[in-house]
């Protein structure tokens, strides 16, 4: 089956451009869009790096699981969500160059805005304005960064941070 990402807020481009940043993320996605794989038939073929692509995938919504039985284990399989992307957005020339820029800066920079947003919300700051001024980006730069991490959430005009499985 055909499905198709519809992107109408420009922020929703980060986790699809964040989906083939390095070549490992886009074997890891290309072979998941071919068949169903494990986690640990990811990790075998690709190491930790192929596990982390599948962490970031899982938490974009980028891909789809289902239990596969495999003699006496049952482990959960993960496959593409989707199969095409249309974008239908029109904005204005700075909103998408703080998507891009999010989307783009070297995980050196982002694991440190990351932390910062982090922090922000652990000390009860959950506001995306009141975030996004205390970080110094725009409302756009934080809902982009808080795209592509893995430990949080946008949810209505509040940050959260996700929690932690086990």
């Amino acid at each position: 089956m055909s499905r198709v990402k519809v992107i109408k807020d420009v922020s929703e481009m980060v986790p699809i451009l964040r989906a083939v940043s390095t070549k490992t993320k886009r074997d890891v996605y290309t072979d998941l869009a071919e068949d169903w794989k494990t986690e640990e038939e990811i990790e075998e073929e690709y190491g930790e790096e192929g596990k982390n692509a599948l962490k970031l995938f899982d938490k974009m919504k980028l891909v789809e699981t289902r239990w596969q039985h495999t003699g006496r284990e049952t482990r959960k399989a993960y496959h593409t969500y989707y199969s095409e992307v249309h974008i239908d957005a029109s904005v204005p020339i700075d909103k998408i160059s703080d998507v891009l820029y999010a989307a783009m800066i070297d995980e050196e920079e982002f694991k440190s805005l990351e932390q910062e947003i982090l922090e922000s919300v652990r000390e009860g700051d959950t506001f995306a304005n009141d975030v996004s001024k205390k970080i110094g980006h725009s409302v756009t730069t934080l809902k982009s960064l808080v795209k592509r991490s893995v430990q949080l959430n946008y949810k209505g005009h509040r940050i959260e941070e996700v929690k932690k499985e086990g």
